[in-house]
């Protein structure tokens, strides 16, 4: 009965069908009345038909060589009734068209990235994805890496904002703690002492040597250089108690350190505290100082044999400077011991001497002793480290930083 397939009622028509018809009209020359659309058949827009296939839909040609036709959803196979009763045959034209348009095509499939899903759907999904990869070595591995990752990425970006803003906030301003601060100075002495300066260690000229454009000799001043602090030394020696001739020991030397090494900036206070100290200045075991400096008995402290708290020293000098061929003993105002005595003593008086009874030569050496290695005294690290070098206890430069700082209270004013 030519070409026609068998047609379940309620079947869904082919999707794909041609833009005309692909049978000739009827002989009659009335044209094909297109049966209605039902609802649920709507389709999309068709696509461009292709002449060759409707032209071989139009002589009733069957499926390619080798080609299956496949059945359409619903359709059942051959010699099986539907679900409403006998099969039903349809041979008209446009039947043909439809049977001929379903054999050469295969079905549309909508692409996945079209199945429209809900965001709880996908949120779902993603979460267990996640969680089934974390449970992979490859996860174990990496997903701590990312959460380290993510810590640190925070902790900078509040590092950023927090620690500005921390920072530009002003904070009020402690008391000064001893162990965190300088002991306070007092004004240097007004008293130039430039002219009083020859004979110091490195600033005169050989004896007998003419200085450039002179045609005689310098003439070294009669008396201690330090002799010219004498009206300083009187008044502030009255506010602080210092004997003047201790105290114009301590501030020239403080001035010999500012031409020669000016970086340390070190303090008269300083040098006073530690004579206080060590010895009352130049007073302990009964002595005292003469107009010239010198301590008169000599100052000599008790052995360095391990006793009493006391470092153990052997003897170094065979007795020359302490007395003593057993152990070696501190000496003079400023208590040196004889090793750091022959390292850093110094002439200061210009008597071609070096001697650590006299308080002007003891003085200068303990200044240059204390600005060892380029220390600067105003800074709060180098002065505590200078006085622990000068004797390492914490109880003895605590007691030479509040005696500084009294000193430098006291004398602040003084002119």
């Amino acid at each position: 009965m030519g070409d026609t397939r068998r047609v379940v009622d309620g079947e869904r028509r082919a999707t794909a069908r041609p833009l005309r018809p692909a049978a000739p009209p009827p002989d009659d020359g009335a044209p094909p009345v297109p049966r209605p659309r039902r609802e649920r058949d709507a389709l999309p827009p068709k696509p461009p038909a292709d002449p060759a296939r409707d032209a071989g839909a139009a002589a009733g040609a069957g499926p390619e060589p080798g080609e299956k036709p496949q059945p359409e959803p619903g359709a059942k196979p051959d010699g099986e009734s539907g679900a409403s009763g006998p099969q039903q045959t349809d041979s008209g034209p446009e039947a043909k068209a439809e049977a001929a348009a379903a054999g050469g095509r295969r079905r549309r499939m909508p692409f996945a990235h079209a199945v429209r899903a809900r965001p709880r759907q996908l949120a779902v999904g993603a979460a267990r994805a996640t969680r089934a990869w974390s449970r992979r070595p490859g996860g174990r591995t990496t997903l701590p890496a990312l959460f380290l990752l993510a810590l640190v990425a925070a902790a900078a970006t509040a590092g950023a904002v927090i620690v500005p803003a921390a920072v530009g906030r002003p904070e009020p301003v402690a008391d000064a703690t001893p162990s965190q601060s300088v002991p306070q100075t007092a004004a240097a002495p007004a008293t130039p002492p430039l002219p009083e300066l020859t004979g110091l260690p490195g600033t005169a000229a050989p004896t007998g040597t003419p200085l450039p454009g002179a045609t005689t000799a310098p003439v070294l001043p009669a008396g201690r250089p330090a002799d010219a602090l004498a009206g300083w030394a009187q008044r502030v020696g009255a506010v602080t108690g210092i004997p003047a001739v201790a105290l114009q020991a301590y501030a020239y030397a403080e001035l010999v350190l500012a031409q020669t090494n000016r970086a340390c900036q070190l303090s008269w206070t300083t040098l006073a505290a530690i004579g206080y100290v060590e010895s009352r200045h130049g007073a302990a075991n009964g002595a005292t100082l003469q107009a010239d400096g010198r301590a008169l008995p000599e100052i000599k402290g008790q052995p360095l044999d391990g006793q009493g708290g006391r470092s153990r020293i052997l003897d170094t000098d065979q007795g020359t400077l302490d007395g003593d061929r057993v152990h070696d003993r501190a000496l003079g105002p400023m208590q040196f011991i004889p090793t750091t005595w022959q390292e850093i003593g110094a002439d200061a008086d210009g008597d071609g001497v070096k001697n650590p009874h006299d308080i002007d030569d003891a003085a200068l050496a303990a200044g240059l002793y204390l600005c060892k290695g380029g220390r600067n005294m105003t800074i709060p690290g180098d002065w505590w480290g200078a006085i622990l070098s000068y004797n390492d206890v914490r109880r003895y430069a605590q007691d030479v930083f509040d005696k500084a700082d009294e000193y430098g209270r006291l004398s602040r004013n003084v002119r």
